[in-house]
């Protein structure tokens, strides 16, 4: 039986995807900072040569490696310091609020429990005691505490340590030799599979970039979104959540997840003593409700599915089918994932229209 090159070239690509899979299975622990260190190289390779190129040949590329890589570091630290101002602002608040929400809920949660038929004693004198003699323990004693923890888990937070380390170095060496290492890899495809190779290549790099374009859309218009939303309900923090909330969301749940608890109790603290729990519960029913509908059905629907070719409905699909087969990582490359794998279809079924199978 003789094989199309066509039909050879997938027949190649499932075999390197099996292996490479198989790798990532198998030496996972050890694989998985090189693994992020490649994506962001194969993100960031285009910006370092069009700094190289704009420089006409007078920056050199390790210069132009170590400034974007700066840059792109200080933009990941300036989004984490995000919160810095949040927490600063509500560890205050809680020290002040938090006798008021206790009262608050106390008065809210007892005639229900009698209602039940449930009887619950509680001091709430001792309770706001406890809160604020640990509220009011100094930073030292704090400090004190997560040493403490670490050095309990102290395998987790070298192996921690070591992999932020160890991903900007990768990164830094991936950066620099990133044409060299496609250029090995294109030289172990047999010579008569390249043709069909470098236009699968071409195809799935396109949509990949489309991707990542798209999501840096959603990225800034839900940071707009939420920054806005947010301070039309006159929260202080409103910005700093927003924007940290927006820019998060490129780890799917956890990014809004991690928004939305940082609105809980940025909204409770703020809103208690004046306007008690309603307005709190209505700006987080408002603004994080309609930001859920807006960017699982909209935009990244459109932004992002129809930048790649994908159907909105193939999207959402997307999402749940690696959710449910790989869990969060798989909710994390379902879209990447499924723009190659949609290059790789749309080749197989232009051979199989093209072949004696279809015509015949």
């Amino acid at each position: 039986m003789q094989f199309t090159p066509t039909q050879k070239s997938i027949t190649a690509w499932v075999a390197i995807a099996a292996v490479f899979a198989l790798s990532l299975w198998l030496l996972a622990p050890v694989l998985a900072p090189f693994v992020v260190a490649a994506v962001l190289a194969y993100a960031l390779t285009p910006v370092v040569d069009g700094l190289h190129r704009a420089g006409r040949g007078r920056v050199p590329r390790v210069l132009a490696v170590i400034v974007v890589e700066l840059v792109f570091v200080v933009a990941l630290v300036a989004v984490l310091l995000l919160i810095v101002p949040i927490l600063g602002k509500e560890l205050p608040l809680m020290r002040d609020q938090l006798p008021v929400l206790l009262d608050s809920a106390t008065a809210l949660l007892q005639p229900l429990l009698a209602k039940l038929g449930v009887q619950v004693a509680l001091d709430l004198d001792s309770v706001k005691s406890f809160v604020k003699t640990y509220l009011d323990t100094n930073y030292r004693d704090a400090l004190g505490s997560v040493l403490s923890s670490l050095k309990i888990g102290g395998s987790v937070a070298f192996s921690l340590i070591g992999n932020l380390v160890l991903i900007p170095v990768a990164l830094f060496y991936l950066l620099m030799e990133w044409d060299g290492l496609v250029e090995q890899v294109r030289a172990l495809i047999p010579p008569g599979l390249r043709p069909a190779t470098d236009g699968f290549v071409r195809d799935a790099d396109a949509v990949l970039g489309q991707y990542l374009r798209g999501q840096l859309l959603v990225m800034l218009t839900l940071a707009l979104y939420y920054g806005l939303g947010l301070s039309l309900f006159g929260l202080d923090l409103a910005w700093p959540i927003g924007v940290f909330t927006g820019l998060a969301v490129f780890v799917p749940y956890l990014g809004y997840g991690l928004g939305l608890l940082l609105a809980v109790f940025a909204g409770l603290l703020q809103f208690s003593a004046a306007d008690g729990l309603t307005h709190t519960l209505l700006m987080l029913v408002t603004v994080f409700g309609a930001g859920q509908i807006l960017e699982g059905f909209v935009l990244t629907p459109r932004l992002v599915g129809q930048r790649i070719g994908l159907h909105p409905l193939a999207v959402i699909f997307s999402l749940l089918a690696f959710g449910q087969l790989f869990g969060f990582l798989g909710v994390l490359v379902a879209l990447p994932v499924s723009a190659v794998l949609l290059v790789a279809i749309r080749r197989v079924r232009t051979g199989y229209l093209a072949s004696h199978l279809y015509q015949g």
